[in-house]
């Protein structure tokens, strides 16, 4: 009795393992005569609510995966058969469900799209997206979603959510093109990656990969209830960006709906923002950018308007922290708002906003301002420490405006070389072109210093002065601002020295006739009283309108013109003694019944003329004494 049992036992596993054998081994057949080419593409349509159409006949296999490999597939929308298809690939392989092939049903998982192309067009927000289906599980499902939101938008139901199964799609070598002039643009090449969403209800995570502007970028994108912020409510989410020229995250809570925002933490990096700006082909010069930047924020975005709190900066290393303010409700977007620093190195900073040469450039060359047509900014900075080039700065006040063509940058209040500094730099576009205006006042400084920072080394009194100058001219290039400026430069200065000339050596020199070079007397320093200097500036000429240094003993004056193109010099000035004289008087005749008065004698004077350029000057004596 139980030997029979064991032999009806045998006999029924085996015939089930032969029916189970049979079953799989009758798959493809099954498949190639019930799970058709019209089959799969009619729930592909129905999957996705566009119109899926299969070129190739359908391949199946076994092992080790049931899939469906399907060739030169479209997706297409239902309402324009004349459009383009909205996706186009080369291959999709399918994983399919064996139990559901056997009952002739298609029941899938996972899509592979291999080598797609994928369409978009530009929204008037200005971000490229391809067209939305108008039907299909995923639409549907996102539409009851959308009831169920409204019905309480600040906590919706979630027991309510549709639960159908979405699967995973992975796509590999794919492309995103988009229209222009009939021909296809490619905007992204080499995509690859995978969107896994189990269902509708759950969670669901996007990760790519692909090449954009020639540069390597990876996007990770997750929510914890993604078909909540597709209906318009609000969800958690997470976004990184990842390239070479710069890298974004987010994290936080973003909303889809009409009034989209987001409300999070983001940070924003890039270690050049020079090739950030060519990379991104923002229409800004990029050879007016210099250095890193990187952003750490609290922000907070609706309605084309993002608030950012608390933020951290750092310009080339610089650490700022302060309050931002993007808005994009104008022609234009505008930035503004305040920037507090311990140490700035104000020509990086200028050089993200202004048409400053940067660092390292041979030759001053061409100013863009087309910056001015790309944003609108308004800036108000502190810092306890800056530099602009040589120049240390502390307690710095200033401001950074761009609008309307015009661009400001002003240093309203700034401490150096024990006095103070202000200064402006203003450029204009004008029909007529562009027009550069720079400004600088300098109070109660040591003028040693100073004059050695701006690169002035021979013959400035050393001691404390005020400087001022003013300069206006075309800015078409830094070299025609200078060689064409109008404008002005005084300066006044108290008890000193005048560096870089042996007086007694220079007279000497000059009563004895011939040229002499000014270095071969500049072994020597002379004390002054002060000194005061006018110019006139035109066309890149200087003409000195008074030029004085006194001594005890002697008065300096200096008249002519210096050039800035040519750097060339054509003065003439006098060394006047303030000396009494030691000789007697000369008597005069005296009229009838008077005594006899002495007349004044004029004092005695050596004449020179100063010839050659700014870095040798020689000295022309000529000839002769004479009254002042």
């Amino acid at each position: 009795m139980p030997s029979s049992l064991i032999r009806r036992g045998v006999w029924v596993i085996g015939v089930a393992v032969l029916v189970i054998a049979l079953a799989f081994a009758a798959l493809p057949l099954i498949a190639s005569t019930r799970i058709v080419r019209d089959r799969i593409a009619w729930e592909l349509s129905a999957w996705s609510g566009f119109r899926v159409t299969i070129d190739g006949s359908p391949r199946i296999e076994v092992w080790p995966k049931f899939r469906a490999i399907l060739s030169d597939v479209t997706l297409s929308q239902w309402t324009d058969a004349d459009a383009p298809p909205v996706v186009e690939a080369e291959r999709v392989e399918v994983d399919l469900s064996a139990m559901a092939a056997l009952q002739g049903d298609v029941a899938f998982s996972t899509a592979r799209l291999v080598r797609p192309t994928i369409r978009v067009e530009r929204t008037a927000s200005g971000f490229y997206l391809p067209s939305l289906p108008t039907g299909g599980r995923i639409t549907r499902s996102i539409d009851t979603a959308r009831g169920v939101v409204s019905a309480n938008p600040q906590k919706p139901d979630l027991g309510r959510l549709p639960s159908d199964p979405f699967g995973t799609v992975e796509f590999r070598d794919g492309r995103v093109v988009t229209s222009a002039g009939g021909k296809d643009t490619e905007i992204l090449s080499s995509l690859s990656g995978q969107v896994n969403w189990a269902a509708m209800n759950s969670d669901a995570t996007l990760t790519a990969t692909g090449i954009w502007r020639g540069e390597s970028v990876q996007i990770d994108f997750s929510s914890a209830r993604p078909l909540v912020l597709f209906a318009g409510g609000a969800a958690p989410v997470t976004l990184a960006f990842k390239a070479a020229p710069a890298t974004l995250s987010f994290d936080g809570v973003a909303s889809m709906s009409q009034n989209a925002y987001l409300d999070g933490q983001a940070k924003f990096a890039a270690p050049s923002l020079r090739r950030l700006l060519e990379w991104s082909q923002a229409g800004m010069a990029p050879s007016a950018a210099i250095g890193s930047v990187s952003v750490a924020s609290k922000v907070t975005a609706s309605a084309g308007r993002a608030k950012f709190e608390n933020t951290t900066v750092a310009l080339d290393n610089n650490p700022g922290m302060g309050v931002l303010d993007l808005s994009f409700g104008e022609a234009l977007p505008v930035i503004s708002g305040t920037l507090a620093f311990d140490t700035l190195d104000l020509r990086s900073f200028l050089s993200a906003f202004t048409p400053i040469a940067p660092t390292g450039q041979a030759g001053p060359g061409e100013i863009d301002t087309s910056f001015a047509d790309k944003m609108n900014l308004d800036l108000r900075l502190s810092a306890a420490h800056a530099t602009a080039g040589p120049i240390q700065l502390a307690d710095v006040a200033a401001t950074a405006q761009v609008k309307n063509g015009l661009a400001v940058f002003d240093i309203s209040d700034a401490s150096a070389f024990n006095g103070n500094i202000q200064s402006s730099l203003r450029f204009d576009r004008k029909p007529d072109g562009s027009q550069v205006e720079m400004r600088l006042l300098a109070s109660d400084v040591e003028t040693g210093a100073f004059a050695t920072a701006a690169g002035m080394t021979r013959l400035v009194p050393a001691g404390t002065g005020t400087v001022s100058i003013i300069l206006k001219g075309p800015g078409k290039a830094w070299d025609s601002i200078f060689e064409n400026a109008d404008g002005s430069f005084s300066a006044t200065f108290g008890p000193g020295s005048l560096n870089g000339l042996n007086l007694p050596a220079f007279l000497k020199r000059n009563e004895q006739g011939g040229f002499f070079a000014l270095d071969d007397v500049a072994d020597g320093s002379l004390p002054i009283d002060g000194a005061e200097i006018k110019a006139s500036i035109s066309k890149g000429v200087a003409r000195l309108d008074k030029a004085e240094v006194n001594s005890q003993k002697y008065k300096i004056w200096l008249s002519g013109i210096a050039s800035y193109a040519g750097r060339g010099l054509a003065l003439s000035g006098g060394i006047v003694s303030t000396a009494q004289p030691q000789q007697q008087p000369a008597q005069q005749p005296a009229a009838s019944g008077q005594a006899a008065v002495q007349a004044p004698q004029p004092p005695n004077q050596s004449l020179f003329f100063v010839g050659g350029n700014w870095s040798t000057p020689f000295i022309s004596p000529i000839s002769g004494v004479s009254g002042q």
